[in-house]
């Protein structure tokens, strides 16, 4: 496994994939919450306002490094020498999907700047900003394991991402209350709304941004992502 998660791991950096997702990412994650969110008017000695523009950020850009995960491994008919390898199957998965974890886990690293900013402004509660970070790294595992699912779908990279991103804005949907007062309009029951918005990803994550860890919001994100590889693997072993 180490063999195929340094492989994806450093394959990232010889494609311009990785410099213009870090650019895009970190001009997102910064520009955003400071001209849109009103960061510095807030008042508040925290990183909350970045956190929450993360899962639209990662909406369009964690499909971006999941697309070609498998789909390129099938365009290209590499896969069939990769199984060759003294490898099994799980290993393979689980290598790519950590290198592809590890290489969002910095792009997360890259945002330094803004606690460092926070500190200098005012007096943050780095504990508080410690779990928000950790829900952002559980959050792209599990936006990674549905997008790697989806690549392995198909042999199309753009098709990859286009389900990728799909399959994750529902997720982000389910538990956006706008999504669930629309619902409500439309005659659903308030149960069923209920029931849907349990599977949302906002209502985990706020929580994390909050300061608040709790073991359900953990296994949430990594039941995700684990469920995810499984149908991963189900479908490369076809």
């Amino acid at each position: 496994m180490r063999a195929v998660f340094l492989r994806e791991f450093y394959g990232y950096f010889r494609t311009p994939v990785a410099w213009v997702f870090l650019s895009v990412f970190l001009i997102a994650s910064v520009g955003l919450p400071w001209f849109l969110g009103d960061f510095f008017e807030s008042n508040d000695a925290s990183l909350r306002i970045v956190f929450r523009f993360l899962p639209w950020i990662y909406l369009f850009l964690i499909p971006a490094v999941g697309m070609r995960l498998w789909s390129e491994e099938k365009k290209t008919g590499t896969i069939e020498l990769l199984l060759t390898y003294p490898v099994s199957l799980n290993q393979a998965i689980f290598g790519k999907f950590l290198a592809g974890w590890l290489f969002i886990g910095l792009a997360l690293l890259l945002t330094f700047p803004m606690p460092l900013t926070v500190a200098y402004l005012g007096n943050p509660d780095w504990g508080v900003m410690a779990s928000g970070y950790l829900g952002a790294f559980l959050m792209a595992g599990a936006y990674l394991g549905i997008c790697s699912a989806c690549s392995s779908l198909t042999a199309n990279s753009v098709i990859s991402f286009v389900l990728g991103l799909m399959a994750c804005l529902l997720l982000v949907l389910l538990g956006w209350n706008v999504f669930g007062d629309l619902l409500l309009s439309l005659s659903l029951p308030v149960a069923a709304v209920d029931f849907l918005g349990g599977f949302g990803i906002l209502p985990r994550f706020q929580p994390l941004i909050d300061g608040i860890l709790t073991l359900a919001d953990l296994v949430y994100f990594l039941s995700i992502a684990f469920f995810a590889l499984c149908l991963n693997r189900v479908v490369l072993s076809r």
